[in-house]
Parts: C-alpha cells; structure tokens; sequence
C-alpha cells in the first residue's frame, strides 16, 4: 500500500485529495496545526475522516516536519497548507511569507534530509504571473507577483525547482488557477457570491457589496484539480504544469449566473464596495493548460457556468 501525507488536509483541495486517494487504495495521514482541535468538517462532509490518520504538524517547525515525516514514512507529500487567501496576504504579509515560503523549504530539506525518496507535490498558484495582458500564461511565462501572497508562491515556486535541479528531487509545482467547490468556504468571493444568491432567493433582505467585479479569471471545478496533482507524482520524471480551463470570465459573469440560478436578477441585489478593492490586483488571467493534456492526459470537464451551478445546487440541497 502507498502511503501519501497531505499538509493542509483540512481545505477544499487536501479533503478531495484524500478523498481521490483512499478511492486509490492509498493509506493516507492528513496534517493540520493542532489536530486534536480541528473541526475536519471538510472530511466529515465527505465521509472519510474516520480512513484518515490525523497529526498535528507546524510546517514552519523544522523538527515538527521531520518528526511527522520519519513517523509516517510517505511515498507521496502533497503540500496544500498555509495562508490561502490572497486577501488577507496585504494585512498578513510576514504570516504568509513565512508559512508559504519556509514551510516548502522545510518540506524540502526534511525530504532531502530522509534521503530523497519522497515524492513532494508543492502547490502553486496562477497568481505568480501577475497582469499577462492577453497573453494565456503557461510553464514559461515570467512571474509578475502583485500581492505578498503571489510573492511567497513564487518564492516557493523557485525552491522546489532549485531542489529538483540541486539535489535530484522528485518536486513537482501545480501552478493553479481559480477552482472552486461546495468546500469553499464564505471569505473566498466565489463562495460568497453563491451563498448570498441562495440566501436572497430563500427570503433574506441583505445586499451581496462586492470590489471589483470587471477582474476576469480562469475558474475550475476543485476536484477535477486533485487529480492533476496526483497525475503529476505518477509521471515518470518531475516538472511544473498549470493547472486551469483555459477559458476566461468575469467576477461579474460569475455574479450573473449565480443569481439566474436562483432565479434572481443580480443588478437588484449587488452593491460595489469601495473598500473592498485591494491595493493591487490582476485584471485579467488567461491559462493554457496544454502541457498538462498532452504529457498527464489532463483536461478539465467543467468550465466556469457548470461550476457556479454546481455550487449552486450543493447548497440549494444543503450539501
């Protein structure tokens, strides 16, 4: 049996990883900060946690990371912890560096360190490349970073790929676009968006105050995604791949059709909030996944409209 850790097991993509493993035949032992105090309620909501070994681990603790990693022994690491929210980086930029950036640097050396035998996944992000233009960004498109947390995913980008070409590593980057899920949960735009429509369609008086709904983005269905990132620790040799459609929308598009699924015009509930502009953003993000179709076999089913119904429909039904 392969044994995989997933880091960060708790959010939307470690428990559809998990998930997507044990359907592998994979034992798999999931890592949160303090174990014994998180809710999991991601992996209650699938089913699972009762096939998970749950640990606690500090990734930016050196001997916390080696202590869980010479206990467990995995094949496969999978890191999707720390600061996710782009957000939030402006008002936490030292947290996000430091857990983005020294926990895969940790990860890293603790692998080196065992010997080099563990498969690491290190999951990236779209946000790297920053404004593109028109351009549809792949595996060799310049980073831009416009946010301390695309700093420290590029930051994190650069350590896997110095290991990998240093020290033989297998270390892989995800670079990953938008991709949403039921699972999200409220402070993601997507899912509040969707939880407001749902809402004002229930009865509720409130108004959804959005920032900039012009910004357009490549957005995906979540557990589609994972299966990328266990494609890529099953290749036969290491590489970076984005992760996306390819197809590009608004935040307003989004906002539209979220509402139609409920059977509301969105122009009568939505205000524009000023102060929910952030200091720097990214207008447009435009992908091409092809290197993943044509070296994994990975091409995603579902584009922007099926996924807002989706999540539209989850929590219609309350699931």
């Amino acid at each position: 049996m392969k044994k995989a850790l997933i880091c960060g097991i708790s959010g939307q993509d470690g428990a559809y990883l998990a998930s997507l493993l044990l359907r592998k035949g994979y034992g798999v032992c999931g890592t949160s900060r303090d174990a014994q105090m998180s809710s999991f309620r991601n992996l209650l909501r699938l089913g699972i946690q009762d096939q998970i070994k749950l640990e606690s681990m500090i990734l930016t603790d050196f001997r916390s990371v080696l202590q869980i990693l010479t206990k467990f022994q995995p094949d496969e690491v999978y890191n999707l912890a720390a600061q996710s929210s782009v957000g939030l980086s402006f008002d936490q930029p030292v947290e996000t560096l430091e857990s983005i950036a020294t926990g895969t640097l940790n990860l890293l050396e603790v692998i080196r360190f065992l010997g080099g035998k563990i498969r690491l996944y290190s999951a990236g992000s779209s946000e790297c490349f920053g404004n593109t233009g028109e351009l549809a960004a792949d595996e060799e498109t310049p980073f831009r970073p416009r946010s301390p947390y695309a700093v420290a995913k590029a930051t994190a980008f650069w350590e896997v790929a110095n290991y990998r070409e240093a020290y033989g590593l297998f270390a892989c980057s995800g670079i990953l676009f938008n991709h949403e899920s039921p699972l999200r949960p409220e402070r993601f735009v997507t899912q509040k968006i969707v939880g407001a429509a749902c809402r004002i369609a229930a009865g509720s008086p409130e108004k959804l105050y959005l920032g900039n709904i012009s910004v357009q983005r490549d957005w995906g269905w979540a557990p589609e995604y994972v299966e990328a990132m266990y494609l890529m620790l099953q290749h036969q040799e290491p590489d970076d791949y984005v992760i996306a459609t390819g197809e590009t929308y608004a935040l307003g598009d989004f906002v539209a059709i979220a509402f139609d699924c409920v059977g509301l015009n969105w122009q009568e509930h939505v205000e524009i909030d000023q102060s929910l502009l952030r200091p720097t953003d990214i207008a447009f993000g435009r992908a091409n996944p092809g290197k993943a179709k044509s070296k994994l076999g990975w091409e995603a089913q579902y584009k922007m409209p099926q996924v807002v119904r989706m999540m539209a429909n989850a929590r219609q039904a309350g699931t």
